[in-house]
């Protein structure tokens, strides 16, 4: 994922499960070496090593725990980028940005639902699927992939994969725009050797910034920090001047102390690297363009 811009940064970044999981089109079907698309078997490894001791976690706990134990995992940006032409549901597990962070630690939560046997790369990809791509599919083209925090919020509550908590808690409508990626296509290297794509995701962005956009301001945030819980998927919204745009994301994560937390791959400039840092609340007030939140609750 590309390093994120001051505003409006893209996070480089289905049906409701039935009795058994959903039908998507395996990763390898894409035609790219598996060593291309998932990396961090090591660290792949140990996560499952103690995943039964997450098993029988409600999901959003899950989530938590799983994102805990990747605490330290090294900031990486553009591990999304791993091709010039074919798009491709991928994991790298050795390096982490914001949003690839959480998206592991919920692809591999909702793993745990199969059976061990199938506790597998293979099948965490299918659960990155899942997560990442408009309707859960991965069409191969670059086109078919969630780039924007909103976009892929509005997409997994409409298929019932989280739940968007933003209004319930006190979120309130915000001017947006969404125009990263046409202003600096270049940067993107699926957009740098395919200069069709951009018509395509003007298109997109412009479907994006029509939507209505609400955000729980942070000045609210310590207010509502009881209602929220560990494993909850928290976007960071961030002023550009009289706009409002995502900027950041991670996870909430309760301590035994009753503080709640925000989780979260921190970039170079900062940790650089996957933290427990400190109160949600207050953590929004250490950067003075942060306006607040949006949040998502996973469902299963």
């Amino acid at each position: 994922m590309p390093k994120l811009s001051s505003f409006l940064r893209p996070l480089i970044a289905a049906c409701m499960f039935a009795l058994v999981a959903p039908v998507v089109t395996p990763s390898h079907a894409s035609g790219l070496p598996f060593d291309t698309v998932f990396k961090g078997r090591k660290q792949f490894d140990a996560l499952v090593a103690q995943a039964d001791k997450w098993k029988n976690l409600p999901i959003g706990q899950r989530v938590a725990e799983i994102g805990r134990a990747q605490a330290g995992t090294h900031y990486k940006s553009f591990t999304l980028e791993i091709d010039n032409r074919i798009e491709a549901p991928s994991v790298n597990l050795t390096g982490l940005d914001c949003w690839t962070f959480f998206e592991t630690s919920l692809a591999f939560a909702r793993m745990l639902d199969e059976p061990k046997e199938n506790w597998t790369p293979q099948t965490m990809l299918k659960y990155i699927e899942l997560d990442r791509y408009r309707d859960g599919k991965c069409t191969g083209s670059y086109l078919s992939r969630l780039h924007y925090l909103e976009d892929w919020l509005h997409d997994n509550n409409r298929r019932g994969m989280v739940k968007d908590l933003t209004r319930d808690l006190g979120g309130v409508p915000a001017a947006h725009d969404a125009v990263e990626m046409t202003k600096a296509w270049k940067s993107y290297r699926y957009m740098a050797h395919n200069p069709d794509l951009r018509a395509g995701i003007a298109q997109m962005e412009a479907r994006v910034a029509s939507e209505p956009l609400y955000y729980i301001p942070k000045s609210q945030v310590a207010g509502i920090e009881s209602h929220l819980q560990s494993g909850d998927i928290i976007g960071v919204c961030s002023h550009d001047g009289a706009l409002i745009g995502t900027s950041h994301v991670g996870l909430a994560y309760r301590t035994n102390d009753g503080v709640l937390h925000f989780m979260h791959a921190s970039a170079p400039h900062n940790y650089g690297k996957v933290v427990l840092d400190q109160r949600l609340s207050d953590y929004l007030y250490h950067f003075r363009s942060d306006a607040g939140i949006m949040v998502a609750r996973p469902l299963k």
